[in-house]
Parts: C-alpha cells; sequence; structure tokens
C-alpha cells in the first residue's frame, strides 16, 4: 500500500515571485488572546483589560500582535515548509499596519521573494519569504520578511533515516511526500546535545 504523507515544498520546488495563499484562514477569539498574552508573560492591558482598553484609541482590546506574527508563520507552515525546512534563520522585517481585534479573521499568503543554494551545507539552500496577513476584509494587518534554509529533494531523500524507516520507492507530487524518508529531525547532529549541533556557515545564523 502507497502511503502519502503531507508535507511542503523542497527547494528546487519553490519558485520565486510565486504567491501560496494559504487556506484556511484562523479566526482569533478573545479566548487565544487571553491564553496566549497570559502564556508568554505578556499583561499588557490592551490585551487583558477591556474597560481600560475601551478608553484608548481603538476603544477595544487589540489581538497580541506576537500571536498574528506567529498564526501567520503558523498558517504557511502546511503548504509551504511542513517536512522540508531545515531551520528558521530570523526575520528582518516585521510590521503590522492595522490591528488585529478578537472576532477578526487572519488569512495568510507568502511569496517567495529570493533564493540561492547554501555556500557552507550542500543540499540546502536559503530562500527568503514574505509573509502577509490580511483581514476577513482584504486589510493588510502584518507583514514579515524571512529566512530560512531549506532541503532540496534529492538530499533530503539521501539524508541517513531513522531506524526502522523505509526510503520512499516513488517519487510524490508536490505538496506530498512518501512515508519512510528522512525527515527533519534526522539531520546528524540536531537534536542531539547543544554541543554537537552543527552551525550553520559564516553566511548564515543560527535559529
Amino acid at each position: 500500500m502507497r502511503e502519502v504523507v503531507q508535507r511542503g515544498l523542497y527547494y528546487d520546488e519553490l519558485e520565486t515571485g510565486v504567491v501560496y495563499r494559504h487556506r484556511p484562514g484562523r479566526t482569533l477569539t478573545e479566548a487565544d488572546d487571553v491564553v496566549f498574552s497570559t502564556l508568554t508573560m505578556n499583561h499588557q492591558a490592551l490585551h487583558l483589560d477591556a474597560a481600560w482598553a475601551a478608553t484608548q484609541p481603538f476603544g477595544q482590546r487589540l489581538v497580541n500582535s506576537m500571536m498574528t506574527l506567529s498564526t501567520l508563520v503558523g498558517l504557511s507552515v502546511g503548504q509551504v515548509t511542513q517536512g522540508t525546512i531545515v531551520a528558521n534563520l530570523g526575520f528582518r522585517e516585521v510590521e503590522f499596519p492595522k490591528p488585529l481585534f478578537h472576532g477578526d479573521t487572519l488569512y495568510a499568503e507568502t511569496e517567495v521573494v529570493e533564493k540561492r543554494l547554501s555556500a557552507s551545507r550542500p543540499g540546502q539552500g536559503v530562500v527568503t519569504l514574505e509573509h502577509r496577513g490580511l483581514n476577513q476584509d482584504g486589510v493588510l494587518v502584518a507583514r514579515a520578511v524571512r529566512t530560512a534554509l531549506f532541503w532540496t529533494r534529492a538530499a533530503h531523500e539521501a539524508a541517513p533515516p531513522r531506524v526502522g524507516a523505509h526510503k520512499p520507492d516513488a517519487p510524490a507530487e508536490p505538496g506530498s511526500v512518501v512515508t519512510g524518508g528522512a525527515e527533519p529531525g534526522d539531520i546528524p547532529g540536531f537534536g542531539a546535545g547543544r554541543d554537537d549541533r552543527p552551525g550553520l556557515g559564516d553566511e548564515e545564523s543560527a535559529w
């Protein structure tokens, strides 16, 4: 029986100038905002104190912008990075041009801005992504430019498999991967002790 597991896109499959629109969106509720803010020790009254927030310029509580950013990136995982990313290298631009309120729905899209093969890590490539978040009315509420390290398909499939795993016997269509190949957690050194982790090279920063 052939098994197919959902995955993102390999370096080879990502195309510059292409916009990937992620669905479904995520409606952000009061409960989401309160839980996220308290879990992350963010006691900002603009997220937690309805009475006080009502006296401020927006007249109500705002969704924690860190939750907006996390959700924006999270919405892209299934279509772009699931199982095909090596590491998140960083964000160089993050902005929130408009606020999100409780009950708003966040929709995400990702554009591949540029890509290049890594100079220090054969079989991997550095990709710059621009994530954009829009509310239910199509208004831009968040934007983030992010750099990530991706596997090439050939290198990932050639990576040592986990114990008991089997290699895929047929190529899968983009957007899926046949069960049994190596996974990002199988990279030698990753997941081991801190001192055993390989660096990412002089031109790439650790995530």
